[in-house]
């Protein structure tokens, strides 16, 4: 069945392999509010396989919901909203199990908190602060990620509220090839020497992988010189020393030979440098890598395990990832220097889970709590580990706890978009204060454009900001009425899924913390907040 699915959705196996789609589809999670918002980022979520999905949503639809809501019809008006909604997101994927409580969140919170223990990952869109901040807590205090996604006019907004994640598969961009030509193993060294590019016939020649070359130019020019080639004229002159190695003919003119070129191509990546990046040194210092319990997470095991390896076997590297870059060169030839690598990547591997296995032994846990597909994982992808940690919602809006100076260094810029942030906590407080959001009927527009303001200025002065925000955005705010525009909530679904599918299949970087959008002027950005 899984060979089936990878034929018919080749690009989802391609982004997240079927490890990432297996937890894909065992996970559970729950959409609180079947707004236009709500189901966007549900389509977004059923379309790749979610396993099953919840909606908690007490409302009935109404001609507005059908008006801006793709999943929700006019015979539906009257209705239960996550009935209706659920029954429409599940034709999308059959495979995708779809269920709804009708009943509002407040009383789910009410009275029967636990309900949301459940969950792999609750979303929560378009809720009232009060609400919000109360089902934050219950989420943080059981451990449960929670993501906020709200469309208030032409403005989106996330934030993402986890205690810590772990990803092993951070899939960087461009990262550079680990093929340790500054620090060459033994069984690399031995390879390189096993060829002779002085005594070769054409053929061969023109078939030596550009590993090989670079490698073999390299021990010409450490013969002669301290250190690698690091300035541009010194890797000028080692490009130039390659060049001198291309076959002649007969009248002296060189020969074309795409692998020499290829080398000479290739100078400026494979000289970088091999070290550990400061990232992964802050995790190997890591109090959670340390300080190693009974409850560690695997991750954190295998972490360690890596550190002891770096102080040891490694001689203060990290284990080999073990793959070469397609190069010109004959598959023989290929093959073999391949195999160099890959044994040595075997071996690394061999030597963290021996790490691994002393260090489960002495937390009292079974050797074979971790496995070996976790094993080479972590090892191939030792370089982009990474680890978020989120401050919770409470610590966001409390007096003393507030990200006051992040705030203040981004006013610079009177338009930046943090002043979008501030303008949603302006409104939370004038629906606190009125029991409705600014603006949602045209009469209104006039006379809480003043009202919006002293709670603006209420709120700065609270949080001891002095700043200045536009009146531009405070009747722009006045002038959305609380609106939720579809296209605005379709471009928050598909960015809100995103992050949901990075949280369940723990690949890719999560954005820590806060995500803003305007549709004003599409732009978005994030702030640690």
């Amino acid at each position: 069945q899984s060979e089936m699915k990878e034929l018919w959705f080749p690009s989802r196996y391609r982004l997240w392999g079927d490890h990432g789609q297996e937890a894909l589809e065992s996970a559970h999670v729950c959409v609180i509010n079947a707004t236009a918002t709500g189901t966007e980022i549900l389509k977004n979520l059923v379309l790749p396989g979610i396993g099953s999905f919840t909606i908690v949503d007490g409302n009935r639809v109404s001609g507005e919901d059908v008006g801006n809501n793709f999943f929700l019809q006019k015979s539906h008006i009257g209705q239960s909203r996550a009935q209706s909604a659920m029954e429409l997101l599940q034709e999308l994927n059959n495979d995708v199990s779809g269920n709804f409580v009708e009943e509002s969140p407040e009383k789910l919170l009410d009275n029967d908190p636990s309900f949301f223990n459940r969950f792999n990952l609750v979303i929560a869109t378009q809720l009232p602060e009060s609400t919000l901040l109360r089902l934050a807590e219950l989420l943080w205090n059981s451990n449960i990620p929670l993501l906020v996604c709200r469309t208030y006019g032409l403005v989106g907004y996330m934030r993402v509220i986890i205690k810590e994640h772990t990803v092993v598969e951070s899939h960087p961009d461009n990262a550079l090839e680990d093929l340790r030509l500054d620090k060459p193993f033994p069984e690399l060294t031995e390879h390189v020497q096993s060829y002779d590019l002085d005594h070769m016939d054409k053929k061969d020649h023109s078939h030596t992988p550009w590993i090989v070359i670079v490698a073999k130019y390299l021990t010409k020019w450490l013969s002669e010189k301290s250190q690698l080639p690091k300035s541009y004229k010194e890797k000028e002159a080692f490009r130039q020393l390659i060049r001198q190695g291309i076959l002649k003919n007969e009248y002296g003119i060189p020969e074309d030979e795409e692998n020499f070129e290829e080398a000479i191509k290739n100078v400026n990546t494979a000289f970088n440098t091999t070290e550990i990046p400061r990232c992964i040194q802050e995790i190997f210092n890591d109090d959670c890598c340390l300080k190693l319990t009974e409850q560690s997470p695997s991750f954190w095991i295998f972490v360690r395990a890596l550190k002891e390896f770096v102080a040891n076997e490694g001689q203060g590297s990290l284990p080999v990832r073990g793959t070469i870059p397609d190069m010109i060169a004959d598959s023989s030839k290929f093959i073999s220097l391949q195999n160099v690598y890959r044994e040595k990547a075997k071996k690394d591997i061999a030597a963290v889970g021996n790490h691994a296995v002393k260090l489960l032994q002495s937390l009292g846990k079974a050797p074979e709590s971790i496995s070996e597909k976790e094993l080479k994982l972590i090892c191939s992808n030792a370089a982009f580990l990474r680890v978020v940690r989120c401050r919770s919602l409470a610590e966001e809006y409390g007096l003393d706890t507030f990200s006051k100076d992040q705030i203040v260094s981004h006013m610079d810029n009177p338009d930046s978009e943090i002043v979008l942030y501030l303008m949603l906590r302006a409104v939370n407080r004038f629906y606190n204060q009125h029991g409705r959001y600014p603006g949602v009927y045209n009469y209104q527009v006039e006379d809480d454009i003043g009202k919006l303001k002293s709670c603006l200025t209420g709120f700065l002065q609270e949080h001891g900001l002095s700043v200045v925000v536009k009146d531009d955005y405070v009747q722009e705010f006045c002038r959305y009425g609380a609106a939720e525009p579809h296209a605005v909530a379709a471009f928050m679904g598909g960015a809100a899924a995103q992050e949901v599918i990075k949280v369940i299949t723990g690949q890719f970087v999560i954005f820590n913390n806060t995500f803003i959008y305007s549709g004003m002027s599409q732009t978005s950005a994030t702030f640690q907040l």
